[in-house]
């Protein structure tokens, strides 16, 4: 771990950074960027900590080349030159990296899936459906979805995307009967019960010098999470670069 960054209530991991490079691990709760709710959100305060960290006057540059759900935490990516968003954001829109999350659904996820749906997002509530494949505007949306174990009538399923459509873990898991623990839009949530659902392992070439990266975030002990330590942190062991 390269630091620590303390913004109010918030602690963001530094997981890597070097001239084209910032790796850290995401809160749950914290926008990835600013939004509507005029709260503090991390690419704000990144582009504070470069320029406390390097000395840097006037306005800091840093690509935003994918994102996180507010109360989704995790792994995420962030350019620090424009060369380097240039080809990270095409190593997203084609799928080149490797991005697994980790999930705890209701009910028992029995064998691996692949789930393919068309998804539309309604622009003036936010919410995603899946909806008929010839339906205006609707984008697929394709993962595999990986049970672990089962606990207490919940699953812990490990998920590999193949595309990046907004709230598509989420959606896809619900639209298959399984919604999300914790999850209050789309599942059974109820106010303080935090979503299961961590972007664990994140695994990219970087952009300038072409060799590949890895970085891994465990979820936090506690609400469903904890019935699943012993397999998470299994998880957790495998892809671990050290």
């Amino acid at each position: 771990m390269e630091d620590i960054i303390r913004a109010g209530k918030f602690e963001i991991n530094v997981l890597y950074a070097d001239n084209h490079l910032l790796v850290v691990e995401k809160p749950a709760n914290l926008p990835t960027q600013a939004d509507s709710s005029g709260d503090d959100d991390l690419l704000s305060i990144l582009k504070r900590y470069i320029a406390e960290k390097y000395n840097k006057s006037g306005a800091v540059y840093l690509g935003l080349v994918h994102r996180l759900d507010r109360p989704v935490g995790g792994v995420m990516v962030f350019a620090r030159t424009s060369k380097a968003a240039s080809r990270l954001s095409e190593a997203f829109r084609t799928h080149e990296q490797d991005r697994r999350y980790l999930a705890v659904v209701e009910g028992e996820l029995a064998g691996e899936r692949s789930l393919t749906d068309w998804l539309i997002k309604d622009g003036r509530t936010g919410m995603v459906r899946a909806v008929k494949e010839n339906t205006p505007g609707a984008k697929q949306a394709k993962l595999i979805t990986r049970p672990q174990a089962v606990r207490e009538g919940l699953t812990l399923t490990q998920v590999q995307l193949f595309t990046g459509r907004a709230h598509q873990i989420r959606v896809q898991h619900a639209h298959a009967g399984h919604p999300l623990w914790g999850d209050m839009r789309y599942g059974h949530g109820t106010p303080g019960r935090q979503i299961a659902l961590w972007a664990y392992f994140l695994a990219l070439e970087h952009p300038t010098r072409h060799e590949r990266l890895c970085f891994t975030s465990r979820p936090p002990k506690q609400g469903a999470w904890k019935l699943f330590e012993g397999e998470i942190d299994r998880l957790i062991e495998e892809t671990d670069p050290e």
